[in-house]
C-alpha cells in the first residue's frame, strides 16, 4: 500500500467515524428536543417518550432539520403553545451542543 493509499484510506475511515458520530448527536438532540417540547405540549411519561420517538422517527423524512422543525410547529399550533420558530431553532441548536458534548464524555 502506498502512502498515498494509506492517507486515503485514513481519510475515508475518520469521514465514517465523523458521520456516525453526527448521526449520532442528532438522534440524541431530536430526542432530548422531544422531551422539551412534548413538556410544552403537556405531555408526560410514556406519552412524552412517544412524542420525542415520533421526533426522531419524524428527521428522516427529509434531509436536514427542516422536518423536525416543521413537527414541533404543526404540534405547537395545534395546542396553542407560544413559541417562535426562532425559539425552536435556538432550542434545537442548544440541544445539539449538549448532545455532542455527551458522546464526545461517553455518555
Amino acid at each position: 500500500m502506498t502512502t498515498f493509499d494509506k492517507r486515503e484510506d485514513a481519510f475515508e475511515k475518520q469521514f465514517a467515524h465523523d458521520e456516525e458520530l453526527k448521526f449520532k448527536a442528532t438522534a440524541r438532540r431530536n430526542k432530548m428536543l422531544g422531551l422539551w417540547a412534548a413538556e410544552k405540549l403537556g405531555l408526560s411519561g410514556a406519552e412524552a417518550e412517544k412524542y420525542a420517538k415520533s421526533l426522531v422517527l419524524s428527521d428522516f423524512e427529509e434531509q436536514g432539520e427542516h422536518d423536525v422543525l416543521r413537527k414541533i410547529r404543526k404540534d405547537f399550533d395545534a395546542k396553542g403553545v407560544a413559541q417562535s420558530d426562532h425559539q425552536i431553532s435556538r432550542t434545537m441548536n442548544e440541544m445539539m451542543a449538549i448532545a455532542v458534548a455527551q458522546i464526545k464524555e461517553g455518555k
